[in-house]
């Protein structure tokens, strides 16, 4: 009989242990979500959950205490069932945890978490790590019951095992942890592979970095040298060691007799680091501001880290003009570039004269903003000194289209509107503020403010906030940083009738079907991931 019950309560521990570790699975998923967009950094995700305007831990708290609650009422309501009162009081926890669940899935993140394997493997970890501790939890709350023996404490030993949902965070940063183990070694590998398989091929290599209009950049320069060599670039965004060794370790290298690598970095050294990987024959450098001055900490650091990569560049670097005194003193083959001269900018693109080498012929392009002529100059004086022909430069300019969610213009039942999503930069914000300038009919700007500038938080979106007087419509979104955005905007005698603030960009999407018509312009600056929201 002993060894019958022994094995009932063993069964009674891992079902219990199964079921929470699914529950509290299903219920992390924002949380995981979030931290993949923290690329699997504990500590963005804990800076995240600290923010003011965070409600996840409340809703943490939220869901311990209903459980704690019910289950407790559901016990003692059934103690006449004797051992089975424990069990059954579990019935609120499948309650409650079905409603969070059902909640969270209508708080949608807006960029979805995507099943990579290494977010399968987090996914692994979490439900290994909760159905451990939830096992351990139920079995020492059984052996307590069995020594200490007292009826009302049998009846509400499982109220306890509300204190899982508390510990969601820790158990989500555990998790990550462990799998840590296995993933840096793993990385470290790949890495090593698509360096042994870049330096075995005979590529031309183009590094791209800069504070901002590294992917455009990079996007109009392939352009530019398609017309005669065939070109390998890095997809979107990818500008981690992680990101461009996927790209090499996935391509078929031979085909290829360019690559075009953009470089990222938040941290004095990530470009040594990516330089190492893929050592540039040429580069670029799109300009400086203080961008990522939280994780750098300073922009003499900024520039530092950026500089490095002139120190790795075997051929000849290209440097914007308005940030090239900050690498003057820097050795090798750096030229200066301003080869775009009377840029002229309009709602349907920009013209504008290029210059290289003598040569000279007025363009146009249908990207928008003088900055846009910048970027596409740059990249010009780069592919000429690659061997490609000015008339080849001067009629890709006239074919380069939009890079998505940067100042990318949709036209939508009549309606403008100016996509610059992944634009979080003061000088990418001026730039497209002077974009919808351009624009006929009422103009709005929904915004969230300017993101990782450490120190000059306040400052700057103080200064953004002034830039939108003139503007009919201002729609501010989130809680993080608008509060510095309105009360700029304020401060240089905006209208208080045309701003307001809503939480999410869903509300604010909203809030535009009632104030724009055809022929209107909006622009929509800077959409930030969640960690910001």
């Amino acid at each position: 009989m002993g060894i019958f019950i022994s094995v009932q309560k063993t069964i009674e521990c891992v079902v219990i242990a199964v079921f929470f570790a699914f529950a509290m699975l299903l219920s992390s998923a924002k949380l995981l979500g979030i931290l993949q967009s923290c690329t699997y950094s504990n500590k963005k995700l804990i800076t995240w959950s600290k923010k003011k305007s965070n409600l996840t831990l409340g809703r943490h708290l939220l869901l311990a205490m209903c459980c704690v609650l019910a289950s407790a009422v559901i016990a003692l309501a059934f103690s006449f069932a004797g051992e089975w009162a424990s069990v059954v009081s579990l019935a609120a926890y499948v309650i409650f945890f079905v409603l969070f669940i059902l909640a969270d899935t209508r708080l949608s993140l807006r960029s979805p978490a995507t099943l990579t394997p290494r977010f399968g493997r987090l996914m692994a970890s979490v439900w290994l790590v909760n159905a451990i501790i939830a096992y351990l939890a139920v079995t020492l709350l059984n052996f307590a019951d069995s020594l200490w023996g007292n009826p009302l404490f049998s009846d509400l030993k499982y109220v306890t095992l509300a204190i899982l949902p508390l510990c969601m965070l820790p158990i989500v940063c555990l998790a990550n942890l462990l799998i840590k183990i296995y993933e840096v070694p793993r990385n470290a590998c790949y890495v090593k592979q698509a360096k042994v398989k870049l330096a075995s091929a005979n590529l031309t290599v183009v590094g791209i970095t800069g504070s901002y209009g590294k992917t455009s950049t990079k996007k109009i320069l392939s352009a530019m040298l398609s017309a005669k060599y065939r070109v390998l670039s890095t997809p979107r965004s990818h500008n981690t060691p992680l990101g461009v060794s996927k790209t090499i370790n996935q391509a078929d290298i031979p085909s290829y007799d360019v690559f075009v690598a953009e470089m990222g970095a938040r941290h004095v050294g990530d470009i040594a680091e990516l330089c190492k990987l893929c050592p540039p024959d040429y580069s670029i450098i799109t300009g400086i501001c203080p961008q990522h001055l939280e994780s750098f900490g300073s922009i003499e650091n900024i520039i530092k880290g950026k500089g490095e990569i002139l120190q790795n560049t075997k051929t000849a670097a290209f440097i914007a003009a308005d940030c090239y005194e900050n690498f003057a003193s820097y050795p090798g083959n750096n030229i200066k570039c301003d080869c775009a001269s009377d840029i002229r900018p309009d709602c349907e693109g920009t013209t504008f004269t290029l210059t290289i080498d003598g040569n000279s012929r007025e363009v146009r392009t249908k990207l928008l903003g003088a900055h846009a002529a910048h970027n596409i100059a740059l990249c010009a004086r780069c592919a000429y000194e690659m061997g490609v022909s000015f008339d080849d430069i001067c009629a890709a300019i006239g074919q380069l289209d939009f890079v998505e969610h940067r100042l990318q213009l949709i036209k939508s039942n009549g309606v403008y509107i100016l996509d610059d999503g992944y634009n979080s930069n003061v000088k990418g914000a001026e730039a497209a503020l002077e974009v919808l300038k351009t624009f006929g009919g009422k103009k709005t700007v929904v915004t969230p403010g300017l993101v990782e500038l450490g120190i000059l938080d306040r400052q700057e979106n103080l200064a953004l906030g002034a830039k939108l007087v003139g503007f009919d419509n201002i729609i501010l979104v989130g809680d993080t940083l608008v509060g510095y955005v309105k009360e700029g905007y304020l401060a240089a005698g905006g209208d208080q009738n045309n701003i307001r603030t809503v939480p999410t960009l869903f509300a604010a999407e909203e809030e535009i079907r009632g104030i724009v018509g055809k022929g209107d312009a909006v622009l929509f600056l800077n959409d930030l991931p969640d960690i910001y929201a």
